[in-house]
């Protein structure tokens, strides 16, 4: 099985429109934090020490979204890892609220030097990402 790490969210006030419904683009920055939140748990390599040299840009996301989320709902995330290559990472989320999928979405992160060029995991990130789970 691949790796797999999980994050919770709760919907807040300032995701939300004003029918109280998550506003779209509000997802894709809980999608980020638990990007982050994987970097830092996972990992061991937050964004405050990896962002100082170098950076993790999203290059592709996909999403599909099928049921809304309202204020207040606690959302589960679950981040599974679904291909490593030597610079790029592609990884799927699934949202669900009480056993409800909320939306999808499937992305690729690509590992970058300071001057924005791909460059290769380091090889201790490299091994963790490629760890399969049981």
């Amino acid at each position: 099985m691949a790796l797999r790490f999980t994050f919770d969210q709760k919907v807040l006030f300032k995701h939300c429109d004003p029918a109280g419904i998550v506003f779209f683009p509000r997802y894709f920055e809980m999608i980020n934090d638990c990007v982050e939140h994987f970097f830092d748990e996972v990992l061991a390599w937050p964004f405050e020490d990896l962002l100082k040299t170098e950076g993790v840009p999203t290059a592709e996301i996909s999403t599909r979204f099928l049921a809304p989320s309202r204020h207040g709902d606690r959302l589960g995330f679950t981040m599974t890892i679904t291909r490593v290559g030597r610079s790029a990472l592609g990884y799927r989320i699934d949202a669900t609220c009480d056993g409800e999928k909320r939306f999808e979405a499937e992305a690729t992160l690509v590992h970058v030097d300071g001057n924005g060029k791909p460059a290769a995991w380091p090889k201790a990130i490299s091994e963790k990402l490629r760890e399969d789970v049981s």
